[in-house]
């Protein structure tokens, strides 16, 4: 059963698309627009449009787009319907009812609240007699009683099915736990608890949903830690660890760390701006929801090599975000949990005020993998140093890291200084090379990225365009478009869309471009938001739209007169052919 047009109408008018899009994305008015770093890909410089006239956004690196509902299932990963509730509760509307059979977004919310409930027993489990090892193991590790209720911790019994006894008889069945990623079925199809004999760390949405879970063995078993699979609502790469409750923070910047005993006990400490991603590596999807909330990331993983390795990762995936990024280095402790257990907060606080620029710290790593005394091998730490200093924004950055790798070296800053002007003008000359490529094919420019949609017709497709611009723009021009159809169009995406808004505003119902999230594809709502930030004037629609309309049905006569010119050949080899067998047969 579809949603009613007039419910979404009254939401989208309840929801404005710059408010909406603010509380992720920091934005700068330019003219009428605002403009922001993508939330949906990482970059530097940017690209990310958003237009509250038209109630629309528009990525132009990525080519994202749409309004509302497309921009929340986009950030949250969610179908139409689980966007619009989103929306709804935001706005305070209430959710019209589906009927009784159960959808993605009934499942969906199924799970929240097995999630919820589990949370709730494993915290419960800790503090009664099943819990004592578990209790006093973290606790040995420092953390109070306000932590571990602050946190959620809890503790999974060592037994089979403690946990499904327990949720089945609060009356869900064990392939709701399936589902949850909290059961796991053997070979012999046996179900059992996937958390026994483990301390339980809850995880947490920025909504504040439990949507999984996290286990620490108490010893030195394998695997230490043990985390929830991917289900429908917990992605380990599109989640962070306490960042529900880092996003509060006063402090402007984030701590990330590698687990969760780290970002509790900086917690703890009163550092309230620290995170761990899950299990995981760290990843750009990672990346871009931190810099939702932060402007500058302080790593500090374990010093250790593989901490060494995945902070070298981390570098420029955080950068690309769009972050300011420092690195954190200790002496004397391995991790922040020791460091802080080993020298207070106020030491730790002080290390953190002193994090060495990521410049640096990527040029100390690479020193590290030179004999520097050797000139051959000098000569070719200058070389990779000048390539990673090319790659800075600026020449005042350029000049102070080339100096500090020219320093590191003993070689004059001029001579460094001409080895990163030659690694420079050798990007610069692949940028170049990259940009005339694409700009010998100005035709391509105006196709649809996605190969599906490829336009047959440039210049009945601009033209359809053109109609579909001035119809969101004002749903009263539909009356000066009687008698145009969309079957009249060559692209069949654009004639959809075009039939689309007609009916809209002949139902007296909005015509943006938000309006048609659920009738689109995701790419197809790319191209749409594409063709809607294209610029477009009412005030000139009594040329335009007989132009428009012209150009459509001028190339759809030509289109035609191909296809009876291609009808009549095809016709004619058929007879010559006929004629030729007949000839032969005599």
């Amino acid at each position: 059963m579809p949603l009613p047009d007039h419910f979404l109408d009254e939401l989208l008018a309840r929801t404005d698309i710059l408010d909406l899009v603010s509380e992720s994305v920091r934005l700068t008015k330019k003219g009428g627009s605002y403009w922001g770093c993508c939330p949906f890909h990482s970059e530097k410089t940017p690209s990310f449009h958003v237009v509250p006239d038209r109630q629309m956004y528009k990525c132009f690196g990525c080519g994202k787009g749409g309004g509302a509902i497309n921009y929340v299932m986009e950030l949250e990963n969610l179908p139409f319907k689980d966007a619009v509730a989103v929306l709804a509760q935001r706005a305070g509307m209430q959710m019209p009812e589906f009927g009784s059979s159960p959808g993605a977004r009934e499942r969906r919310e199924k799970l929240l609240a097995i999630n919820k409930q589990a949370a709730r027993t494993f915290h419960r489990w800790l503090h009664g007699p099943e819990g004592a090892e578990g209790l006093a193991y973290l606790q040995r590790r420092g953390l109070s009683r306000r932590t571990l209720t602050n946190f959620g911790l809890g503790f999974a019994p060592n037994a089979w099915d403690r946990l499904i006894a327990e949720l089945s008889a609060q009356g869900y069945d064990k392939r709701d736990l399936l589902d949850a990623g909290l059961a796991v079925s053997n070979k012999d199809g046996r179900i059992y608890d996937r958390f026994r004999n483990r301390v339980m760390f809850p995880i947490i949405d920025v909504r504040g949903n439990v949507i999984g879970f996290g286990g620490r063995v108490m010893d030195d078993s394998t695997p230490k830690y043990l985390n929830s699979p991917d289900t429908p609502v917990y992605n380990k790469s599109r989640n962070v660890f306490a960042l529900n409750i880092a996003k509060t923070s006063k402090a402007g910047r984030v701590i990330l760390t590698e687990g969760y005993m780290d970002t509790i006990a900086l917690h703890q400490a009163g550092f309230d701006n620290a995170v761990a991603s899950l299990g995981t590596a760290l990843t750009e999807e990672h990346g871009q929801l931190l810099a939702r909330h932060f402007q500058e990331a302080v790593i500090a993983y374990d010093g250790d090599g593989a901490g060494v390795k995945a902070a070298q990762r981390a570098i420029p995936i955080l950068e690309k975000a769009g972050m300011k990024v420092k690195v954190l280095r200790m002496a004397g402790a391995k991790d922040p949990d020791e460091f802080i257990k080993a020298y207070g907060r106020s030491a730790f606080a002080k290390l953190l005020d002193q994090s060495e620029n990521q410049v640096d710290y990527r040029l100390a790593q690479l020193r590290k993998k030179y004999d520097l005394a050797d000139d051959g091998q000098k000569v070719a730490f200058l070389q990779d140093a000048a390539q990673l200093v090319s790659a800075l924004p600026s020449a005042v950055e350029r000049e102070i890291y080339g100096g500090h790798a020219a320093q590191a070296a003993g070689v004059s800053a001029d001579a460094m200084k001409l080895e990163v002007d030659r690694a420079l003008k050798g990007r610069l000359r692949k940028a170049k090379r990259q940009q005339e490529r694409r700009d010998l094919a100005p035709a391509s420019q105006l196709q649809p990225k996605a190969r599906a949609l490829r336009y047959e017709n440039i210049r009945s497709a601009r033209a359809e365009e053109g109609l579909l611009r001035l119809l969101m723009l004002d749903p009263g021009l539909a009356g000066r478009m009687e008698g145009v159809t969309g079957a009249e169009f060559s692209s069949p995406l654009l004639g959809r869309a075009f039939d689309c808004l007609s009916g809209r505003a002949a139902a007296g119902l909005s015509t943006q471009l938000a309006a048609l999230a659920g009738e689109f594809t995701g790419e197809e709502m790319d191209h749409l938001a594409q063709v809607a930030a294209q610029p477009e004037s009412v005030a000139n629609s009594g040329l335009a739209i007989p132009n428009y309309i012209s150009a459509i049905r001028m190339e759809r006569a030509k289109r035609d007169a191909m296809c009876q010119d291609e009808a009549l050949l095809a016709a004619q080899k058929k007879y010559q052919q006929k004629k030729a067998y007949m000839e032969e047969k005599q």
